[in-house]
């Protein structure tokens, strides 16, 4: 009985450890599929690999909304070309054929622009119709056996000349180091009206930088004019911080933007966003202390001790020399002075009798 009862327990435990690795596979399967949802292998995330994302554990954190305009030099890589010159082509027409794509089928999620608050919501509820999408701003498409097709002429590339970045500078405490990355991207369309009276700016839809880094990784846009060989990926371009603009918007607890808190008045706009700006550098700066104390104190230590004592030594006669030249001139004064002109001089003499 008891070896009976042996062998089913061993039996137990063979079947336990070869069920064990089963199981754990359809767990790492099941992760890779949801880790996947964008259809990016593995291969392509470590051939083309994007900046770490920011932990949400971080001691401090600054959220500042940019506003981009690709007349600016800077930024004119995002642009160029409006249409598509081989395997080049603009970040709005790259960006507009992933988010047709969707994420089902290899492409990104693209979320409503609220404009009440310009605030962006990732969630389900918010996320575009693609073909509602193209309804709205009046883009042309044909329905065809395999789908929606869009000539890439009809892409309204040429019409988004800026972008919303929302961006977070924070500190990692765990590798001591400061970051700037970007959360967000916004496509701004600027159209003319139909009577031709001005143009109107039209924010098309909020997209995660998460889910677009890894196709942005492979895609390269031309950073020179004078060098037309010089390219970079756009994902390292936003990486690097190369683009500027001027931030309109912070994340603060009465949720307005720079425009409503200081009103129509530029001047007070321009003060507010460079002391934003300075507030960013002056914490980093901060961190690590006085530079120039800590330059003085480095010097110092640097010194050679024999050298260290003769500075001393000098500096001391120095005080002391200072010190007897005080005196004696304090002497020489008192010695010098002449008596007061209005104090009578007395003269005692012995007197005989």
């Amino acid at each position: 009985m008891k070896r009976i009862l042996f062998i089913l327990f061993i039996g137990g435990l063979t079947l336990t450890a070869t069920a064990q690795p089963r199981a754990r596979r359809q767990e790492q399967e099941a992760a890779a599929q949801q880790s996947n949802k964008n259809n990016i292998t593995l291969r392509s995330q470590l051939s083309f690999p994007t900046e770490t994302k920011m932990n949400e554990d971080v001691v401090w954190r600054r959220d500042v909304y940019r506003e981009l305009n690709l007349n600016d030099n800077a930024n004119a890589a995002l642009y160029y070309p409006v249409e598509p010159l081989g395997s080049q082509m603009s970040l709005f027409t790259y960006l507009f054929k992933l988010v047709m794509l969707g994420p089902k089928h290899g492409g990104v999620a693209a979320y409503s622009y609220d404009v009440n608050t310009g605030n962006e919501r990732f969630v389900d509820a918010l996320r575009i119709n693609p073909l509602k999408f193209l309804d709205d701003y009046h883009i042309f498409y044909e329905r065809t056996d395999r789908g929606i097709h869009i000539d890439d002429s009809d892409i309204p590339s040429a019409e988004v000349k800026g972008y919303f970045v929302k961006e977070s500078t924070y500190y990692d405490q765990n590798t001591a180091t400061f970051h700037t990355q970007v959360q967000a991207l916004c496509p701004v369309m600027y159209r003319e009206d139909d009577f031709g009276d001005g143009v109107t700016k039209y924010p098309l839809f909020w997209v995660k930088y998460a889910d677009l880094a890894p196709f942005l990784a492979k895609q390269t846009i031309m950073t020179s004019n004078l060098n037309n060989a010089a390219t970079m990926s756009i994902d390292d371009y936003f990486t690097m911080n190369a683009y500027k603009g001027k931030i309109y918007k912070t994340t603060n607890m009465l949720g307005k933007t720079l425009a409503q808190a200081v009103g129509n008045d530029s001047v007070k706009l321009s003060r507010e966003q460079q002391r934003i700006e300075s507030e960013i550098q002056q914490f980093e700066k901060s961190m690590w202390g006085d530079a120039a104390r800590k330059d003085s104190l480095d010097s110092i230590a640097k010194l050679d001790p024999k050298a260290l004592k003769a500075d001393r030594k000098v500096r001391r006669n120095r005080r002391s020399g200072e010190a007897s030249t005080t005196v004696r001139n304090r002497r020489a004064r008192t010695s010098s002075s002449p008596s007061s002109p209005g104090t009578a001089r007395v003269t005692v003499r012995r007197q005989r009798h």
